[in-house]
């Protein structure tokens, strides 16, 4: 193309009202009033928008306010949520983490535990809350060669079975508490933030191996 095709091109190009024309697509935009009134408005409106708007300013954070979901969570009386089964030492060294959804009764879960232990050493007394009060669950202990230590649940009706020289090893409790002390100490284990429950119970195992390891 030469130069004089390029002056033609330039001289056509400079009498086309440009603003004329985006003036009054804005004024069709706006209605009946007035274009000044209508732009104002519009920007007042977007202004409020960005400040009511959650998370802004977070950068690439994305508020989502769909509802939680994932494999393994179940409803309970204080919300959905995993159970984390944890079995340790005498010493408090992770012998065994599982988790299950939280709809999932304890005496279900105590035996699944036993099998996940990673030496062949299990205790041969276990010491629980009275979440495992359950006769049923001490005679199928008890054909493993394991003794159930845990108080009867209040209210009771059937028999006691639990024997009160037994339970004065119930005052060793404190050594999970302090070992799930230990894992509450890892924020990837309070609340579960994956979808997939293998992720979870990897993170779990993960955090169980470094606290044996500074334990060494």
């Amino acid at each position: 193309m030469g130069a004089a095709e390029r002056r033609t091109l330039e001289g056509s190009a400079a009498h086309v009202p440009i603003v004329r024309h985006l003036l009054a697509a804005l004024r069709s935009l706006v209605g009946l009033r007035c274009l000044g009134e209508g732009l104002a408005t519009a920007a007042q409106q977007a202004r409020a928008a960005r400040r009511n708007r959650l998370a802004a300013g977070r950068g690439r954070w994305h508020v989502c306010f769909g509802e939680k979901r994932g494999d393994l969570v179940g409803p309970t009386k204080r919300g959905k949520g995993t159970k984390l089964m944890l079995l340790v030492d005498g010493r408090g060294l992770p012998l065994s983490v599982d988790i299950e959804s939280a709809s999932q009764a304890e005496v279900n879960l105590v035996e699944p535990l036993l099998d996940r232990a990673v030496t062949r050493y299990v205790p041969n007394r276990l010491v629980y809350d009275r979440a495992a009060d359950s006769d049923t669950l001490r005679e199928r202990l008890r054909a493993r060669d394991v003794e159930l230590i845990c108080p009867h649940r209040r209210g009771r009706i059937r028999p006691a079975t639990q024997d009160g020289r037994a339970l004065r090893r119930y005052r060793k409790r404190w050594i999970i508490e302090r070992t799930i002390g230990w894992l509450q100490a890892f924020r990837r284990l309070v609340t579960r933030y994956e979808y997939y429950s293998f992720l979870f119970h990897g993170f779990a195992q993960l955090a169980c191996l470094i606290i044996v390891l500074r334990r060494f």
